[in-house]
């Protein structure tokens, strides 16, 4: 088994316009003063990390590498969340998800997605530079605003959103498979990719794709009501990120899992910083551990009450107490005595009458 590494902390929720939120330097200073150890950082802020640069520049990427060393960290991952998200918009998101890219490629779906498509892939080659293993990302979604379907469930409707989706994304894990990096696809509400169904529908699609993983994020199956548990159970050998974010899920008699459209906080749904929600971290620390997941285990904080700097000091407190390092040897051990080959066979009575 191997010791969970960690605690990581991802930057997108932190990255600001005041110091030290506004570079790179800055933000692993702060991250390695609360105890992290790992940064996953997102593609889409030039001045913190340059993809493009990246994707063609070793020696930009050593340089990053060098930075973030001089500060005791490393990067856990690359994020391409948002580019990942651009891969596949339903019209019925256009203008929501227009702001995410640049001016010149805004209100046409196809340039659009060719954009998200070219970003994703250089963020493969920059895995590749930094000696990344693996690479955070979602699936974009054609599908999901029939996700409840009403007129009644249209097969052929959800067929073809999940044949294209393949046929973006395939590809794209080529590109991560020949730079040796694994995808991992956050399964997260508004994506194609929600829950274990879909994943193994879009898994389908791709041919069982050996580099098409899973990103682990507990909140978003437990809001969904899904056993977060028995998920790794069974998808255990394709988990190769881990979020460690908390929720809770406060029924009433208003709202649901839907949310009424309602802010997070009168929600009955909602994400809370690490041990103030409902999540069973012991249970998903020890599943991990005892299937040898090899990543790292990485913050990130989206919390409707807590605000973010004591969400970020206490993130790494707990993710370092829930690390289980792994025992080198069985409790036991003190019992096992040397070869009983010959006494073993006496006791069982096979050698009688030879």
């Amino acid at each position: 088994m191997k010791t969970l590494k960690g605690p990581g902390i991802f930057l997108s929720q932190f990255i600001g316009q005041q110091a030290p939120f506004h570079s790179l330097e800055g933000l692993a200073q702060w991250a390695a003063a609360l105890g992290y150890k790992a940064l996953q950082i997102p593609c889409n802020h030039p001045h913190i990390f340059d993809v493009e640069q990246a994707a063609t520049s070793q020696t930009y990427c050593d340089d990053i590498a060098g930075l973030l060393s001089q500060h005791g960290l490393v990067i856990s991952e690359l994020s391409t969340h948002l580019e990942g998200q651009l891969i596949a918009v339903h019209p019925a998101h256009d203008v929501a998800f227009d702001g995410f890219a640049p001016a010149e490629v805004r209100g046409n779906n196809v340039r659009r997605s060719e954009w998200a498509i070219n970003k994703v892939r250089q963020a493969a080659a920059a895995s590749a530079n930094l000696g990344l293993q693996a690479h955070a990302t979602f699936s974009g979604s054609l599908a999901w605003p029939y996700f409840y379907p009403w007129p009644p469930h249209n097969a052929q409707l959800f067929s073809e959103a999940f044949a294209e989706l393949g046929r973006r994304w395939g590809p794209v894990l080529d590109e991560f498979d020949r730079h040796g990096v694994d995808v991992c696809y956050e399964i997260h509400p508004g994506e194609d990719l929600h829950d274990g169904v879909t994943f193994e529908r879009f898994l389908a699609q791709v041919k069982n794709h050996p580099r098409c993983n899973i990103l682990f994020d507990p909140s978003h199956l437990h809001l969904q009501h899904i056993d977060y548990l028995q998920f790794i159970d069974i998808y255990h050998s394709r988990i190769k990120a881990f979020h460690v974010k908390d929720a809770e899920y406060l029924p009433d008699g208003r709202s649901g899992v839907y949310g009424g459209y309602q802010s997070w906080i009168d929600r009955a749904g909602r994400f809370r910083s690490p041990g103030d929600g409902q999540i069973d971290f012991k249970g998903i620390f020890s599943k991990l551990t005892q299937y040898d997941y090899a990543g790292w285990a990485v913050l990130e904080w989206e919390c409707c009450l807590k605000d973010g700097d004591t969400g970020a000091r206490e993130g790494a407190e707990f993710i370092q107490r829930h690390i289980i390092p792994v025992a080198d040897r069985a409790f036991d051990d003190f019992a096992v005595q040397g070869d009983q080959h010959a006494s073993i066979r006496a006791q069982l009575g096979l050698d009688k009458g030879a």
